[in-house]
């Protein structure tokens, strides 16, 4: 921004927002600290959109909107290193797990940078930080009586000549038949599972069948922590507004019954177990992972014990998909619960379901969907990626990434609502007003009842966040929006108002120069780029979410210069898209589209039923 741009600002300056990031951050007393993780993606692989809105980019846009709210805000993730996943992938490219995790963790700082997700510290499980908080708070529970030892029967490879952990394991699912489930959980019913429940298992590393051994592993004693963490979850879940899928499935847990539940592996990759007798074994991801909270904040701050032994002063919200939900009530919270030390707690959990592709599930390995890397080199900016996926977010239901409706939440819904409303005002007040806001009042009813019909609908938006509901949130930032363009239209500005009555289209410029400033606070939890470009053009700084919209913008302010927030997605470009990221079967349902469109083939019809895209 030019000195001299700055100088002709005439804003209050109450309302600019500093986002420099602090370095070791703390809690303050008497402020609300927030404290937000996501789930800790595994290094093993390029996260897909399913992945990315399911966590991390929830995550960032309730981090956003604290910030913008000026609460005491830190936003922490990072790569889950550890464990089979890990050495499962390493074997396959052939390649040591570490050079497999610093690979991949640096795919997914690039990917997560190119979506806008601004954590205050992205880490990584695979430090000395994590080594030292696991077996500390291990080796409490331990000394507290929470652990036992047992001999575990496990599946034994005699081609490869190791244990098999669970990652390591596939067969048919005892619950529900599916041929393919994997050792520790069935991603066809949900069901958690031990690899040697399943039917005719197979190693995943030679299809060779295992045979069963005993090995010694550690419990841990969940049975005796059961009612700590049902009294507790009823309290929180109630107090923390938990999401529905999160109620139902931690209580679906604890009516079945905790069992105890077995935290170490006979694996190379992952924490050491810090008994002499078992030094040749590493913790479960399970028991280590989540301890990744805190080790990588350990890792941003010298001082990670004044947010997570806090819980005086800091509220803890979670992001994760659904499948994540018990490590999380349960586990997780059992193992801080046994330590006797006061812990900050999970107060929210916010989670979603499955996000599919066109129907079908996301795979790599089958060139189907759009994974972090693409969408980027489709060239679509990002505030647009952003829009759709926080506005399709599977919060209740599982929802399904079509390209026909990317494409048409493009077109019709930014570009016709919120691009329209600011592009309009912006250049009528560059042709008619010289971009300096004029003198304006608003103390007619028109415009009195305008600002309480927003300021109703501020209210809706920020009860609405807080209470983490994000998808509702964006519909109502859009809602104002389009309470913006409806206002243009009644008052009818054009160059007749202009001529006819100055003083009417003075108002509604300076009306709605104050509205897009509102709107683009509104906007920057869900698409911070665009609120960096609608601030540009009113030569205005960032600024924060108002408990009530007030006019900041004052007369005299001289404005920036116009810039299209969006452009239009030709319709055509859904088949290209579809052929380059749907898989085989989805290109061949659009060749077959194409045959009939061009009626070479006189057969060839596409219905209702033919065209459908089945599981691959």
């Amino acid at each position: 921004m030019s000195k001299s741009l700055v100088s002709d600002r005439k804003i209050n300056p109450g309302v600019a927002l500093d986002l420099e990031k602090e370095k070791n951050k703390e809690p303050i007393k008497g402020e609300r600290n927030i404290l937000i993780t996501s789930a800790l993606p595994y290094v093993n692989n390029i996260p897909h959109l399913g992945n990315i809105i399911g966590s991390v980019l929830s995550a960032d846009v309730f981090a956003r909107y604290s910030r913008a709210r000026r609460y005491n805000t830190l936003f922490i993730c990072g790569t889950d290193e550890y464990g089979t996943a890990t050495e499962t992938k390493a074997l396959e490219e052939g390649i040591s797990c570490q050079e497999l995790c610093d690979k991949y963790n640096v795919l997914h700082t690039q990917v997560y940078e190119w979506f806008d997700i601004e954590f205050d510290y992205f880490g990584r499980t695979t430090t000395q930080q994590q080594t030292e908080i696991s077996q500390d708070i291990f080796m409490k529970l331990y000394k507290n009586g929470f652990l036992s030892e047992d001999t575990l029967v496990q599946l034994f490879c005699e081609k490869c000549q190791r244990f098999l952990a669970d990652r390591y394991v596939e067969g048919t699912c005892p619950k529900c038949g599916y041929e393919d489930a994997r050792g520790d959980q069935c991603d066809s019913c949900g069901h958690l599972l031990n690899a040697i429940e399943l039917i005719n298992p197979r190693c995943k590393i030679d299809g060779n069948q295992p045979i069963i051994r005993e090995s010694k592993h550690m419990f841990l004693d969940l049975a005796t922590l059961q009612k700590t963490v049902e009294d507790w979850v009823e309290k929180t879940s109630a107090e923390g507004k938990w999401s529905t899928n999160s109620k139902t499935i931690t209580q679906s847990w604890l009516k079945e019954g905790l069992k105890p539940r077995c935290i170490t592996r006979d694996l190379k990759w992952g924490t050491p177990v810090p008994l002499e007798d078992m030094k040749e074994k590493v913790f479960y991801v399970w028991f280590d992972a989540p301890i990744g909270y805190l080790s990588i904040t350990a890792n941003y701050t010298p001082h990670w014990k004044k947010w997570w032994k806090n819980p005086d002063d800091v509220k803890l919200y979670q992001f994760m998909g659904k499948d994540n939900v018990p490590f999380h009530t349960v586990i997780f919270p059992s193992s801080l619960f046994g330590t006797g030390e006061d812990w900050t707690m999970l107060y929210h959990i916010n989670t979603t379901e499955y996000l599919n592709y066109e129907n079908t599930k996301f795979s790599k390995s089958r060139n189907i969907g759009v994974f972090g890397t693409d969408a980027k080199d489709t060239g679509i900016t990002v505030e647009v990626w952003r829009y759709y996926l926080i506005s399709s977010r599977p919060e209740t239901n599982d929802s399904v990434f079509t390209w026909k409706e990317f494409i048409a939440k493009n077109n019709n819904e930014l570009l016709a609502n919120l691009g329209n409303f600011v592009n309009r005002v912006i250049k009528f007040s560059a042709s008619k007003y010289n971009s300096i806001v004029p003198e304006f009042s608003y103390d007619k009813n028109e415009e009195k009842e305008f600002i309480n019909e927003i300021n109703s609908l501020l209210n809706n938006y920020i009860e609405t966040l807080e209470n983490v509901k994000l998808r509702a949130g964006l519909e109502i930032a859009m809602e104002i929006s389009r309470l913006g363009n409806g206002y243009l239209q009644e008052s009818k500005l054009d160059n007749s108002l202009f001529q006819n009555n100055i003083e009417k289209c003075s108002t509604v410029i300076g009306i709605t120069i104050n509205l897009i400033y509102l709107l683009s606070a509104l906007f920057s939890p869900f698409m911070p780029s665009t609120t960096e470009s609608i601030c540009r053009q009113l030569n205005a700084p960032l600024r924060d979410i108002p408990d009530t919209w007030t006019i900041d913008i004052l007369p005299g302010h001289k404005l920036g210069k116009a810039e299209y927030l969006f452009k239009k997605i030709d319709n055509k470009r859904e088949e290209e898209y579809l052929n380059k990221y749907g898989g085989s079967k989805v290109g061949k349902v659009v060749e077959s589209k194409k045959k009939a469109k061009k009626g070479k083939n006189a057969n060839t019809t596409i219905n209702s039923e033919s065209s459908k895209i089945t599981d691959v």
